[in-house]
């Protein structure tokens, strides 16, 4: 089985354009790992079992287990407002800055917009400096009124995790996570990642301008490591070694108002859904041209990790989860959100407009053949990602899907509103408003 995934992966990777990729699963009680490719198109440096790659906001699941590991110590409890623990603490909506807790953080449903990628520069208060910048940061919503993805609050969730360890996060992380485990291949600082053989991202086929994201962004997805210990960290969540009930990371928390691009619900961190009738704990992530995903079974006891630096990732890691979940457990992996077999015909003529959130802008218009939509990202990332446009296929009355040119995968789109009849587009698990 493991020499053939080993082969298996070497075939996707081509398939689906992918420089260098790696694996690693548990099955049975024993680690199965598979390396494919080159961790540097310009290098032609091969990927081994042992390289590093970024795991991006896979991160978010380690942070999240931080503040679980100091609530386990009474430390906190997951409904404390953040002020209380961090009296520095403030956005631009005082009755957030008041009543914003640790679950709000932890489930993304803070409402805060968050995508603010901020560069406070290398020092080990970067993490303090992002936080104190946050004051001016709106909301995206009301305060838990509807879920939408936001690395500012796992920052500020890092922040609270160096507050009360009186740590930096990265130091902190090694004490709380890494060496208990025993984990000799993850790291934080390009420094220490340096010491390895590492990844570099690769966007439209071509080594990354940059290797990774500004060190403030750590709580959010900063980890680099080998599939492996990634595959030992979710051990830990599933056969104990680090909380005393980690279970109580996987109660789901709050609907996902999209439920077809990553999973139904969140929980504390993970990203929960159900395959052929099996519980699936998971989370991906993707910084500069490097994708992780990483997918627990519980009632399996499979667990499995992939990496990958470029390429058509999302198609890659869906067919490579496919057939894996088939071999090791006969479990079936729901396929993709694409168009109806049938034409539907929906009158989508209200969804126009322009929809915006710090980081992004997504403009939907009326053609002859329906509605399309224009993607661009603003702010400090936005010269990685070129302006897109492509058409959306009505599913039903507010489910749409679409593919960026060249992409083999299909994107959903939920248009929805929120109690107070304010209307939004939940697309990429983030909720965007509509402003015009």
């Amino acid at each position: 089985m493991a020499g053939a995934m080993g082969d298996r992966l070497r075939e996707l990777i081509a398939e689906y354009d992918v420089p260098g990729a790696a694996l690693a699963y548990l099955h049975q009680g024993e680690v199965h790992e598979s390396a494919a490719g080159v961790l540097n198109r310009s290098t032609g440096t091969e990927v081994t079992p042992d390289s590093l790659f970024q795991i991006g906001s896979v991160t978010k699941v380690w942070t999240a287990t931080q503040l679980m590991l100091l609530a386990e110590q009474g430390v906190l409890t997951l409904d404390t407002p953040v002020a209380e623990l961090l009296p520095d603490f403030k956005v631009a909506d005082p009755e957030v800055t008041a009543k914003v807790t640790v679950r709000h953080l932890l489930t993304h449903t803070s409402g805060i917009d968050g995508d603010l990628f901020l560069d406070t520069g290398r020092g080990d208060d970067c993490v303090e400096r992002y936080v104190a910048a946050c004051a001016d940061l709106a909301q995206n919503h009301p305060l838990g009124a509807s879920q939408s993805y936001c690395n500012s609050g796992f920052i500020i969730a890092g922040r609270l995790v160096e507050h009360l360890t009186g740590k930096v996060w990265d130091q902190a992380l090694r004490e709380q996570i890494i060496e208990p485990l025993g984990l000799t291949h993850t790291w934080t600082l390009p420094e220490d990642v340096l010491r390895f053989g590492a990844a570099v991202g690769h966007v439209d086929g071509e080594v990354a301008p940059a290797w990774g994201l500004m060190r403030s962004c750590g709580p959010a997805g900063l980890i680099t490591a080998r599939p492996a210990d990634v595959v030992a960290f979710a051990r830990a969540h599933l056969e104990g070694g680090l909380l005393k009930d980690p279970r109580a990371m996987w109660e789901p928390q709050v609907a996902i108002p999209n439920p077809h691009t990553l999973g139904s619900h969140w929980g504390i961190g993970w990203i929960l859904d159900e395959w052929d009738g099996h519980r699936v704990v998971s989370h991906g992530g993707n910084t500069i041209g490097q994708s992780s995903m990483l997918w627990m079974l519980p009632d399996t006891g499979t667990i499995a990790c992939a990496v990958a630096n470029g390429g058509h990732t999302a198609a890659f890691f869906h067919h490579l989860a496919t057939e894996l979940f088939r071999e090791t457990d006969g479990v079936a992996v729901p396929p993709v959100l694409g168009p109806p077999a049938q034409p539907v015909q929906v009158d989508g003529s209200r969804f126009a407009g322009v929809y915006e959130r710090v980081g992004a802008r997504f403009t939907i218009s009326e053609g002859d053949g329906g509605l399309k939509l224009l993607m661009e990202s603003t702010g400090a990332l936005s010269e990685l990602d070129e302006p897109v446009a492509f058409d959306l296929t009505p599913v039903d009355e507010v489910t749409y899907v679409g593919r960026r040119p060249g992409d083999p995968q299909w994107l959903s789109a939920v248009f929805y509103e929120l109690a107070d009849g304010s209307p939004y587009v939940h697309l990429g698990v983030r909720a965007t408003p509509k402003i015009a």
